[in-house]
């Protein structure tokens, strides 16, 4: 089974150890890092882990404006709006063992060398299209 684990730069409700990135010292944010990929590589090796990676706080929303019409943006991303870090695909036996792994992943060290104990989304991948038979 299939979930994307998804990190939050905000839009998640508060995490325990709450202090923004930008804030952190450069060793908190290099051990926080560190943490993510002995996390991922640890996977590796027990087949779980399937990709991940982190995203840039800046993006625009773009949708489409009719035939011959080029796009419409929206952005840059406001503060209000809900912005997504990274994310996390795994693969795993059960939904158990997905949210034991997000649980573990929600300790990723943050300010102060602290766990920050975020709130992760966790969603399942959705399965092959049913087949219509008649």
């Amino acid at each position: 089974m299939k979930y994307l684990l998804l990190k939050h730069y905000r839009g998640a409700p508060e995490a325990v150890n709450d202090v923004p990135m930008n804030r952190w010292t450069p060793a908190e944010v290099e051990d926080h890092v560190r943490y993510m990929g002995e996390f991922a590589a640890r996977l590796e090796t027990t087949g779980e882990f399937v990709d991940s990676q982190a995203l840039s706080p800046e993006g625009v929303w773009v949708r489409h404006d009719g035939e011959g019409r080029p796009p419409v943006t929206d952005g840059p991303f406001a503060e209000t709006k809900d912005l997504i870090a990274g994310w996390m695909i795994i693969d795993v036996e059960s939904h158990e063992r997905a949210l034991e792994l997000a649980g573990e992943l929600s300790a990723a060290p943050g300010a102060g060398g602290k766990p920050i104990h975020e709130w992760l989304e966790l969603r399942p991948f959705l399965g092959a299209a049913p087949t219509v038979t008649e």
